[in-house]
Formats: structure tokens, sequence, C-alpha cells
């Protein structure tokens, strides 16, 4: 059967003391609720839901197009509530699984694990935690099965005591799911219908209920700036260790940011406090320099880019060298064997193969030939006060 999926994301997040509604606060450059939505397209569903609430206007417009249906919770009254408003939008013969826009770690594999132990009975997605306070704990039988699920306000001292956590996701027919959602009451200590119920109506009916095992960090959420300071350092951690198995070689692996895709080739090594943005590629051999901010760029082969140079959708040719201080501003492109030097300034402008501009220059709206040398102090004036001029 096909694959549906429904994002929870209705939540207003008030600890964040924010007017940005919390899916929308970035992580890495891209909100909470994009990362979700990421890993929901690459398991190919044949239709994603996200269910929202608070900034709804806000939320829809950060993700225009086709590829999301939205369907309001005007009301918070729980998970259970929420999933209710979209199960109207799913095929009834569809496999359903749920996730949450304020966890944006959680591994695509993970996902996949977690839908193919829904396709039968019900996966809940689990973790194992040093500190589970917060977190709904899962209950298992003599036998070890998952006996049902039960929320932290709600638990016994001894249920408390339990450090498996159940982290929200969960997957399941949806004719069940329909079925089970109509039973739930708010009987409970937040008056609220909770989606984790299901879990023991389904071991009533005697369905099996799958616990599939993530990292603690894939499940971890975002309620306040302190969890969301946590997750980015996480992430940044995970894409350095890539970048560490790919042969990269990073002076401080702690003090890199990647806020977009980084593609390297062999040999790149990347100094400290680096920030790249967007789409950047860096071709063999090439070098960045302490504290170089990089957005939508391409550098190719054995290039260096000396200390605290800003590069922005710009490209970069072979053997060149730009920097310390280089500032190159959208549409700029450099052939190969070209110098940026100390508080240069290239904007809109072609520099060809061998020209160098070593100091205190600004080059805009230009096309520069090979082998030009722009001297220190050389500036083009292409603004007449209205309009710029090639």
């Amino acid at each position: 059967m096909a694959l549906e999926i429904i994002v929870l994301a209705a939540g207003q997040g008030k600890r964040m003391r924010s007017q940005l509604p919390k899916i929308l606060h970035p992580l890495a450059g891209r909100p909470l609720l994009g990362h979700v939505l990421a890993a929901a397209r690459a398991l190919s569903p044949a239709r994603t839901v996200v269910v929202h609430g608070h900034g709804a206007e806000e939320v829809r417009a950060a993700f225009p197009g086709p590829a999301v249906e939205w369907v309001l919770q005007a009301q918070q009254l729980g998970t259970g509530h929420a999933v209710q408003q979209a199960m109207p939008l799913l095929s009834a013969q569809a496999d359903v699984l749920i996730l949450y826009g304020d966890v944006p770690l959680v591994r695509v594999e993970t996902l996949r694990g977690l839908a193919a132990a829904g396709r039968e009975g019900v996966g809940v997605l689990t973790a194992d935690l040093e500190d589970p306070a917060g977190y709904g704990r899962i209950v298992r039988d003599a036998s070890g099965r998952v006996a049902r699920i039960v929320e932290h306000k709600d638990a016994s001292p001894q249920e408390l005591a339990l450090s498996e956590i159940n982290a929200g996701f969960m997957a399941l027919p949806a004719r069940r799911l329909a079925a089970w959602l109509a039973k739930l009451t708010n009987d409970n200590a937040q008056q609220e219908y909770y989606l984790t119920d299901v879990v023991g109506l389904a071991v009533g009916e005697g369905v099996p209920v799958t616990a599939v095992k993530a990292q603690a960090w894939e499940v971890a959420g975002v309620n306040s700036r302190r969890e969301l300071a946590q997750l980015e350092r996480q992430y940044q951690k995970l894409q350095a260790e890539r970048l560490l198995e790919a042969g990269v070689t990073l002076a401080d692996p702690a003090r890199i940011d990647v806020r977009g895709e980084l593609v390297c080739g062999a040999d790149v090594a990347i100094d400290v406090n680096c920030v790249f943005e967007g789409g950047v590629s860096l071709g063999d051999g090439v070098r960045i320099g302490p504290n170089c901010v990089l957005r939508n760029v391409s550098v190719a082969a054995h290039t260096e880019i000396l200390a605290f140079s800003h590069l922005e959708d710009s490209a970069v040719g072979a053997r060149c060298r730009l920097g310390p201080y280089a500032r190159l501003r959208p549409g700029s492109s450099l052939a190969e064997d070209v110098h940026v030097g100390n508080f240069v300034e290239v904007k809109a402008s072609r520099l060809g193969k061998g020209s160098k501009a070593n100091h205190l220059s600004y080059i805009g709206d230009s096309e520069v030939g090979a082998n030009v040398n722009v001297g220190a102090g050389t500036i083009t004036c292409n603004y007449d006060g209205a309009a710029k001029h090639k």
C-alpha cells in the first residue's frame, strides 16, 4: 500500500519566547519543519499532510508549492486530536507515518525501519535517555513486549523510573488508525486526546506493537532556545564527522558550520570558524583559511582562500588565491590563476585567466581580460545614481 505521512506541527512554542512560530526557527540555515519535510520526501510518500496551528499563514508561506497539503488544528486538544484533523485527507488503504515538525534530526533510515514495522501492526519510535523527564514512557509486559505508553504527567513513580521513552513517531495502517482515533478520550491530567493511547488499544485487540529504537539525538525535539542550540551543535558534529570520513582535513571539528550542502573533493583542508551556506563545492586540494564565509559558491581545484574572506553566489576557477579579507559578491566569476587580495571587492564581474587585483580595489559590473593587473586603490565608477552600467 502507498505510504502517506502526517506531520504534527501546530504547537505554539511558548518557551521559545518568540513571535516566530517554533517550527520556522532555523537549524543549520533551514527551518525545523524543513528538515522534517526533507526526510519525508526521501521516503517518496503519496501524500504529506502538515497539521499546523500557530502562525498558520506564516508557516504556509514558508513552504509554497503543491508538495504539502495543509490542515488547520484551530484548538490545541492533543496529538490524537491533531491526527484526527488530518484523517479526512488520507486514503483509507494507506500506510500512515506520523512525524513531528519540531524533531528535525531523525534519520531517513530510521523512518524507513519504522514504516516497515507499521505495515501490519503498529510501529512506535523509542529511545533510551539518561534523563527521560518530560517524555512519555514505554511500558512493557513481562515478556518484554510493548504494553502501553504512559505520559509523564500521568506516570506513577515506578513508571517514571523507566528510561525508554516514546519519541511520538508512529506508523500503522490508516484503517486501524481511524478506528482507534474514534475511541480516544481526554480522561487524563492534561484533558487532551493522546495519540499514544492508540498503543493500548492496539494491544487490547491483539495487534502487534513493535518498538523501533533510535539514537537519542534523533528524537530530540525543540521547545526552547537552549534545546535549539544543543541540536545545532549535534547537527554540526554529524556534518564534521561526515566530512572527516570523506577525507577532509578539519583544523577543529567543533568549529565548522555547514548550513546547506558542502561537497568536497580529495585533500581539502578547512581551518577554524568557517561557515558554509547553501550549496558549496570545493575541488581537489582546495584550502580554506580561518573565519571564512562561503554561500552558494563553487571553488575549483587547488585554490586557496585566505582568512576572513566572504564569497557569495560566485564561481572561482582553479589555482586562484583570494584574501585575506577578500569579498566576492553575487555574480562574480574568476578564471584560473586569478588573485584577489587584501580588501578587494568584486561584484557581478568576470576576471580573466591570470589577472590580479591584490590591494584595496572595487571591481563591479566589469569584464576584465586575461593577465590584467589592477593596481591598489582602483575602483570602477559604474553607477550614475539611477542605474548601474557595464
